[in-house]
């Protein structure tokens, strides 16, 4: 680890200990760590496959085309042997002291790490209900079988789907806590999914805001970029006193 990223961890350790108001938002470079991949990067669950994810990953085709949808998130998405790595510990005791977590994941590792202060913006692969009469299941269920042994109606995670909105009170909730943060954290993600990235036009001009990432974001000069392994830095971090 070079002096600069030694410095900026430093930096970073100042703005943690002065911060009232944390305000984590992360993406899939979070559980790469855990095992679990990202979308689009060559090793990623998008790369290779002939669908275009937008529409795999859609409302119509898990209504038309069930046993594809379902067999796709078995084999690409689902993790449950999964555990929380060092920066959902780091994350969590950090949010559960002074701070809240919004991110893109779907894994439910946040809530595995005892974050107690997460908004799955959208949603967790875990929650899963019947599209026919919204009857709850557990994976243990969902991995047998999609279908409602009751009713035959599909069973579904609940994560937000292409061409599905945001859920209105995550949103709302999501906008006031970037709004009150005084230290925004940006880690794991290249930002670029919205309504997600446009978090951020809600955060208070005073606001310090760092990005953790292995690629640059597209991002004002005021945000402090790390373009390193989240891992590694934020490793380095958790030394620096």
């Amino acid at each position: 680890m070079n002096e600069q990223m030694q410095m900026q961890a430093n930096a970073l350790q100042v703005d943690l200990k002065q911060a009232k108001h944390v305000v984590f938002l992360t993406g899939a470079g979070v559980s790469t760590h855990s095992g679990i991949p990202d979308y689009r990067s060559k090793n990623g669950i998008y790369h290779g496959i002939a669908t275009p994810p937008e529409k795999i990953l859609s409302t119509s085709y898990l209504l038309q085309q069930p046993e594809q949808f379902y067999d796709f998130v078995q084999q690409n998405m689902y993790f449950p042997a999964a555990q929380p790595n060092p920066i959902h510990t780091w994350i969590a005791n950090i949010c559960n002291q002074h701070g809240w977590l919004i991110t893109q994941n779907v894994d439910g590792l946040d809530k595995k790490a005892d974050n107690q202060h997460v908004i799955e913006f959208h949603g967790d692969l875990y929650d899963l209900y019947c599209t026919k009469c919204g009857q709850m299941f557990s994976y243990e269920v969902y991995k047998n079988s999609f279908r409602h042994a009751k009713d035959n109606g599909i069973i579904r995670p609940g994560i937000v789907l292409y061409g599905e909105p945001i859920d209105q009170t995550k949103l709302s909730q999501s906008v006031q806590k970037v709004a009150e943060a005084d230290l925004i954290i940006i880690c794991g993600t290249s930002f670029v999914v919205y309504p997600f990235a446009g978090l951020l036009a809600y955060a208070s001009p005073q606001a310090k805001i760092w990005a953790i990432n292995k690629t640059p974001l597209p991002a004002t000069n005021k945000v402090k970029q790390v373009v390193t392994d989240a891992l590694d830095f934020i490793k380095l971090v958790s030394q620096t006193e």
